[in-house]
């Protein structure tokens, strides 16, 4: 009885109770778990960047952009897994539970040794196709290569925590995470230092502590009670609720993906000044990570809370979720996103010590981190509209305004006038632009659902 109330205790009514109090300490421990995620590679960076050099610093740096677009797909699939999980979960219907978490197991699966064939076959290809420069490529390809041997580990981890947020227990993934932070930091190091591996020492170092979070969370899942609790012999694809989870997380992963082609694309023109300019992106884009998963913990907490109170339905609970987190995303991003420029040279310096390294790296803080908050914004409307079943339309919102249009700015005003300066100016453009239009997306889609939930 004691273990049995010890392993309800993480778990969080997201229904009843005072809303911004249970928000930030859902929030919080989805920010470190974020933050510990990131730090994975963050780890790599320096790791490389102090011990190797700025053509390997270059070339981890360089290969964000191209695994997000490969993996952004799968991803958007747990996010189907969070909404339907906190929907049945605020419904109180156990089996459909029960059923979503199994399904989502298997996808996970699944879609991890799908990605592994991907990244083997097509890593190099898509490198050149890059303007990955020469000096550079053999580097980022084998590690590439190596991390997407870790995907199905990768993928499985991010199904089963979508799984826990979705009960409202943030905290034993933030634990788990812990955990393996600890042994990549010091396998980073070992490898790198003392057999000289390199890029391919920091690759291997990820795919352990991600093989640790994995086999942490799926123990977890094996001795829950309830209708969460895993068993491994019940592991396979529902269909209906495959399709389920498909009707909200593909558009999601659709959206995710484009959005990468977008960040390719930038990456590509970045790419063309050359590996100095590289570096000192890679340095300024992973400080920002930082700045983004912070604010990305409210998109996945409005996400959970909407679901939750939709299945229960509580629609006026849903409204004050939505304020609440507007409202401490654009407080987090602000904060941290200044803080990143203001500290800036200093926190370059962990990277890279070059002082033309450090200078490209602030030309992308200076614009780019400065204007986070509006990313956030944009990004909880999107997560209050999938919390209520809407995923298409932001889906669709998010191409044109975010994808499309900095797309558009790449190939006009960029080309026109091409500097750095320009080319990061696309993001806070269309950040702004997006959110507004989410915006009135989401005043018009809720109208619907006055009548029906007047009472909630």
């Amino acid at each position: 009885m004691a273990e049995k109330t010890a392993r309800i205790s993480y778990r969080m009514d997201m229904t009843e109770g005072p809303l911004t109090t249970k928000i930030i300490k859902f929030t919080i421990p989805v920010m470190l778990s974020g933050i510990l995620q990131l730090l994975f590679n963050t780890a790599d960076v320096i790791v490389v960047g102090r011990f190797t050099g700025k053509t390997a610093l270059a070339a981890v740096g360089s290969t964000g952009s191209l695994i997000n677009l490969l993996v952004s797909l799968f991803i958007g699939l747990s996010i189907g897994t969070n909404v339907l999980v906190a929907r049945y979960q605020g419904a109180k219907d156990d089996k459909a539970v029960s059923e979503t978490v199994h399904t989502s197991i298997a996808l996970g699966i699944v879609g991890g040794l799908i990605l592994l064939i991907i990244g083997i076959v097509a890593t190099r290809p898509l490198l050149e196709m890059m303007a990955t420069p020469k000096d550079v490529i053999d580097q980022s390809t084998l590690y590439m290569r190596i991390l997407f041997f870790g995907m199905p580990l990768n993928l499985i981890l991010n199904f089963g925590a979508a799984i826990l947020r979705a009960i409202g227990d943030t905290k034993r993934p933030l634990y788990y995470l812990t955990i393996a932070g600890v042994i990549n930091l010091f396998l980073n190091i070992f490898l790198v230092t003392v057999f000289s591996l390199g890029v391919a020492g920091v690759a291997i170092a990820t795919v352990i502590s991600e093989g640790v979070s994995c086999v942490l969370i799926l123990l977890c899942l094996k001795h829950e009670t309830g209708a969460i609790r895993l068993y491994f012999n019940r592991i396979k694809i529902n269909p209906s609720k495959c399709v389920d989870i498909m009707k909200i997380g593909l558009p999601a992963g659709l959206q995710g993906c484009i959005f990468s082609i977008s960040n390719v694309l930038i990456q590509s023109s970045v790419n063309s000044f050359g590996s100095t300019v590289m570096a000192g992106n890679t340095a300024a884009s992973n400080i920002e990570g930082f700045v983004y998963v912070s604010m990305n913990s409210l998109h996945q907490t409005c996400i959970s809370f909407t679901s939750q109170n939709f299945g229960a339905g509580k629609f006026k609970r849903i409204k004050k979720v939505l304020i609440n987190c507007l409202i401490i995303v654009a407080i987090t991003g602000l904060v941290l996103g200044n803080s990143a420029y203001f500290f800036g040279k200093f926190l370059l310096s962990a990277y890279n010590n070059e002082a033309e390294v450090i200078s490209y790296g602030l030309i992308r803080l200076s614009i780019i981190s400065t204007m986070y908050f509006l990313c956030g914004l944009m990004d909880v409307m999107v997560g209050a509209m999938r919390g209520i079943g809407y995923s298409i339309l932001p889906m669709i919102v998010s191409l044109v305004g975010a994808c499309g249009l900095r797309i558009l700015w790449i190939y006009t005003v960029f080309v026109k006038f091409r500097t750095l300066d320009i080319l990061f100016i696309s993001y806070p453009v269309t950040w702004t632009i997006t959110f507004l239009s989410h915006l009135v997306c989401y005043y018009i889609v809720t109208r619907k659902y006055k009548d029906k939930f007047r009472e909630g």
